[in-house]
């Protein structure tokens, strides 16, 4: 893996407008709340969090396919968000999306050899019939069969239209994917499948990915570094296999405690998580986590006193107060 920075993200903003209620003032919901990270040339960036916590939203804005609010994004030393028309039209080359739900991002009534092909020729990858071709050898690089160039996504099961999906994103060989929950819609053993074609097609093609997951153990063998987000925050950052023995942040914790573990001689979990996340409308003062927190040293300061991202061990970084407290090290008895 290179040391290069292909993706680098620094301090990005984006909210939503609310409808505002009758004679209240317009609520604001921040989405991504001053979020800075990188990814390297080559390797797995996995961004976890519950449903709401801002990762769609922040893989959008990395690739502009939203504008952001405030912040800069460079891609491959480039300032993504100066670029206009032609210049931006090439990056488009060089980066790309797997959608989380194949079925909404494909045409019903396009083939899907055709929706491979499409993209192709938009950027004069190939035309006519060595575009056809091209797109027919990227579906059977995914592992579906020739054929089925010629179905309509309907007569596809869920987990062949991922792999359309990954064939499109594919079809003008980008160096750069954002996976958004590329496995959530699947079956165990299907989303399994697809992971591990994810990794062959990354060692093959010597990809990047930003890897968009809600479920720490989903994305663990995949995984280089992972970034996890809670209410539009990062709250822990850190190389894969030192964050999995131990997470730094309570959040995190517990969603590791959250995951299955096929394994009834398994000891308790490392904390529980309660409760649902505080509304990204009206953030709460202090640590946000703080009303969902099981950390026994949580006190007012956790309530009153936002904690910064900070470096508490080398390449690792959480944002509580009490990162570096040995709870969160070992089972709880």
């Amino acid at each position: 893996m290179s040391t290069e920075r292909l993706l680098e993200i620094e301090q990005l903003v984006k909210g939503f407008p609310l409808p505002a209620a009758p004679f209240r003032a317009p609520l604001r919901l921040l989405a991504v709340d001053h979020v800075s990270l990188f990814v390297h040339r080559g390797e797995t960036l996995a961004l976890v969090g519950e449903s709401g916590s801002g990762k769609t939203t922040l893989g959008r804005c990395a690739l502009r396919l939203i504008e952001p609010d405030a912040g800069t994004v460079h891609f491959a030393g480039l300032n993504l968000l100066a670029l206009r028309g032609e210049a931006l039209r090439r990056l488009r080359r060089r980066a790309q999306m797997v959608f989380q739900d194949a079925t909404l991002s494909l045409n019903p009534r396009m083939r899907v050899g055709r929706a491979v092909g499409e993209p192709i020729e938009m950027h004069q990858v190939a035309r006519g019939a060595a575009a056809r071709e091209r797109a027919v050898a990227l579906l059977q690089e995914v592992g579906l069969d020739p054929a089925q160039a010629e179905c309509y996504p309907h007569q596809l099961s869920g987990g062949q239209r991922q792999r359309v999906g990954i064939a499109r994103a594919l079809s003008v060989d980008p160096e750069f994917l954002v996976l958004d929950e590329p496995v959530s819609s699947l079956d165990v053993s299907i989303g399994a499948q697809v992971l591990n074609l994810l990794a062959d097609l990354q060692e093959r093609r010597g990809l990047t990915y930003l890897l968009i997951a809600h479920d720490l153990a989903v994305v663990r063998h995949l995984a280089t570094r992972v970034a996890v987000m809670y209410l539009g925050r990062l709250v822990e950052s850190a190389p894969a296999d030192p964050l999995y023995r131990k997470p730094l942040h309570p959040y995190t914790a517990s969603l590791l405690a959250a995951a299955p573990v096929p394994d009834p001689a398994a000891g308790p979990p490392r904390a529980v998580i309660a409760g649902e996340p505080s509304s990204m409308a009206r953030p709460v003062r202090g640590c946000p986590f703080y009303p969902r927190c099981p950390h026994p040293a949580k006190d007012t300061r956790c309530k009153e006193e936002t904690p910064d991202l900070r470096e508490v061990e080398t390449g690792r970084w959480a944002a509580c107060h009490y990162a570096n407290d040995p709870f969160l090290a070992a089972p709880t008895p």
